[in-house]
């Protein structure tokens, strides 16, 4: 076999390792927690599972069922390591009933589903720090490597390793339940899940994130949609995502500067997930929260310019997200919508409405909303001025580009 020949077969084996990979390995992992009991043993034995992957199935060829030939390994390997430290029998006993389908079959599809919608729940239980449940999420559910969600989350990656430590140490100890809550108590808890996805869609939208974490917040709440296909604000968080996701390729320029939304080039949006967004919208019967910002997201996705935007329609919906979520970001929200809706008069005084209380003295956001308000109303030195105190206030290199850019010219 030539060299290059043996190149290509070594990259088409690594291809297939790392789709089986992203396919099974949360599934692998989820179904040995359910049966053992133990995180780091059952994302060791499902990475010695890809590890002999990539050792034999250049040589053997990349198996028929290649997400069952993991959990075959991985549960094997499993069964030897609880062997040889004598664990209790029982979980032996559960361990090898999984090999009663046969060694190349994957676990069944309703079993699979229950054991990450549990894991889901168990790495996003409140007992943990919310930064924790995020963290637990991306690794376990999502297999980011760790050094990938320390670089997110500006930490070293053995700080990040004692982190997920932490947090899967609490599990164990404080016994929290593998399971999905039922009655009230989902409700109560599923609330906290939303957050989590929320916040883990957040830190691979905004303008210095990771994109393969909203590409994986996306993934996770079509999961849980097709979950908990009843539950309207999973489905309008679904939604929501795919909205703000469609803008993706066109939120920078060909620097790497960010794009206003007005400047966007909207035929490069992703209609196809807008398309999606409302579909799963249409569905959504109940206005929670994450609903009503997904029907002011959909106003924006389906506007065929800046200019016909339906600025009264979203300043309503921000009425009612106000009304119902309270806060100084949905206040700061709604002031902007006002602004293009009724004139930047209106946007200035709900502006400062927002502002009384002192949670938004020094945000760099304010200050920008503030300077786009003035420039509207055409005062286009007090306007530059915002801007220049509104770039000195981020800590994010793009945004501070495009508000210096917003400095030079507030009327652009």
């Amino acid at each position: 076999m030539t060299d290059g020949v043996t190149r290509s077969l070594a990259a088409a084996t690594a291809e297939a390792v790392a789709a089986a990979s992203a396919d099974s390995c949360p599934r692998i992992v989820a179904t040995l927690i359910r049966v053992t009991g133990d995180w780091t043993l059952a994302e060791d034995c499902a990475q010695e599972a890809l590890a002999l992957a990539l050792q034999r199935w250049p040589r053997e060829g990349v198996p028929g069922n290649p997400g069952g030939w993991l959990m075959t390994v991985a549960r094997n390997r499993a069964i030897d390591v609880l062997r040889r430290a004598s664990a209790e029998r029982r979980k032996l006993a559960e361990l090898a009933a999984l090999a009663d389908a046969g060694p190349a079959q994957a676990p069944e599809e309703g079993e699979v589903v229950d054991d990450r919608l549990r894991l889901v729940f168990t790495c996003c239980h409140p007992a943990l720090p919310l930064e924790a449940r995020v963290a637990l999420t991306l690794r376990t559910i999502c297999g980011v490597p760790t050094a990938d969600i320390a670089r997110a989350f500006l930490v070293t990656e053995s700080t990040m390793t004692r982190r997920l430590t932490r947090a899967k140490t609490k599990i164990a100890d404080a016994r929290i339940p593998y399971r999905v809550p039922a009655g009230r108590a989902l409700a109560e808890r599923l609330p906290g899940v939303l957050a989590v996805l929320y916040l883990l869609f957040t830190q691979g939208y905004n303008a210095d994130g990771e994109p393969a974490f909203a590409d994986e917040a996306i993934r996770l709440a079509r999961l849980l949609q097709r979950l908990m296909p009843g539950e309207s604000e999973v489905s309008a968080l679904l939604a929501l995502f795919l909205f703000q996701h469609s803008r993706r390729a066109t939120r920078r320029d060909a620097r790497g500067d960010l794009v206003a939304l007005d400047k966007q080039d909207r035929n490069r949006w992703d209609h196809a997930a807008v398309a999606e967004g409302l579909h799963v919208l249409a569905g959504v019967r109940e206005d929670g929260p994450y609903a009503v910002q997904a029907r002011i997201a959909a106003c924006h996705a389906t506007a065929p310019s800046a200019g016909t935007t339906d600025w009264p329609a979203i300043a309503g919906w921000y009425d009612r997200l106000a009304a119902i979520q309270p806060s100084p970001v949905v206040e700061l929200n709604r002031a902007v919508a006002h602004g293009y809706a009724h004139g930047p008069e209106a946007g200035l005084r709900l502006l400062d409405a927002a502002r009384a209380g002192g949670a938004l003295d020094g945000y760099p956001l304010a200050i920008a909303v503030e300077a786009d308000l003035t420039a509207r109303r055409g005062d286009r030195d007090r306007a530059s001025t915002l801007f220049l105190r509104a770039a000195a206030a981020t800590h994010s290199v793009p945004e501070r580009r495009a508000l210096l850019a917003r400095a030079d010219d507030p009327f652009a």
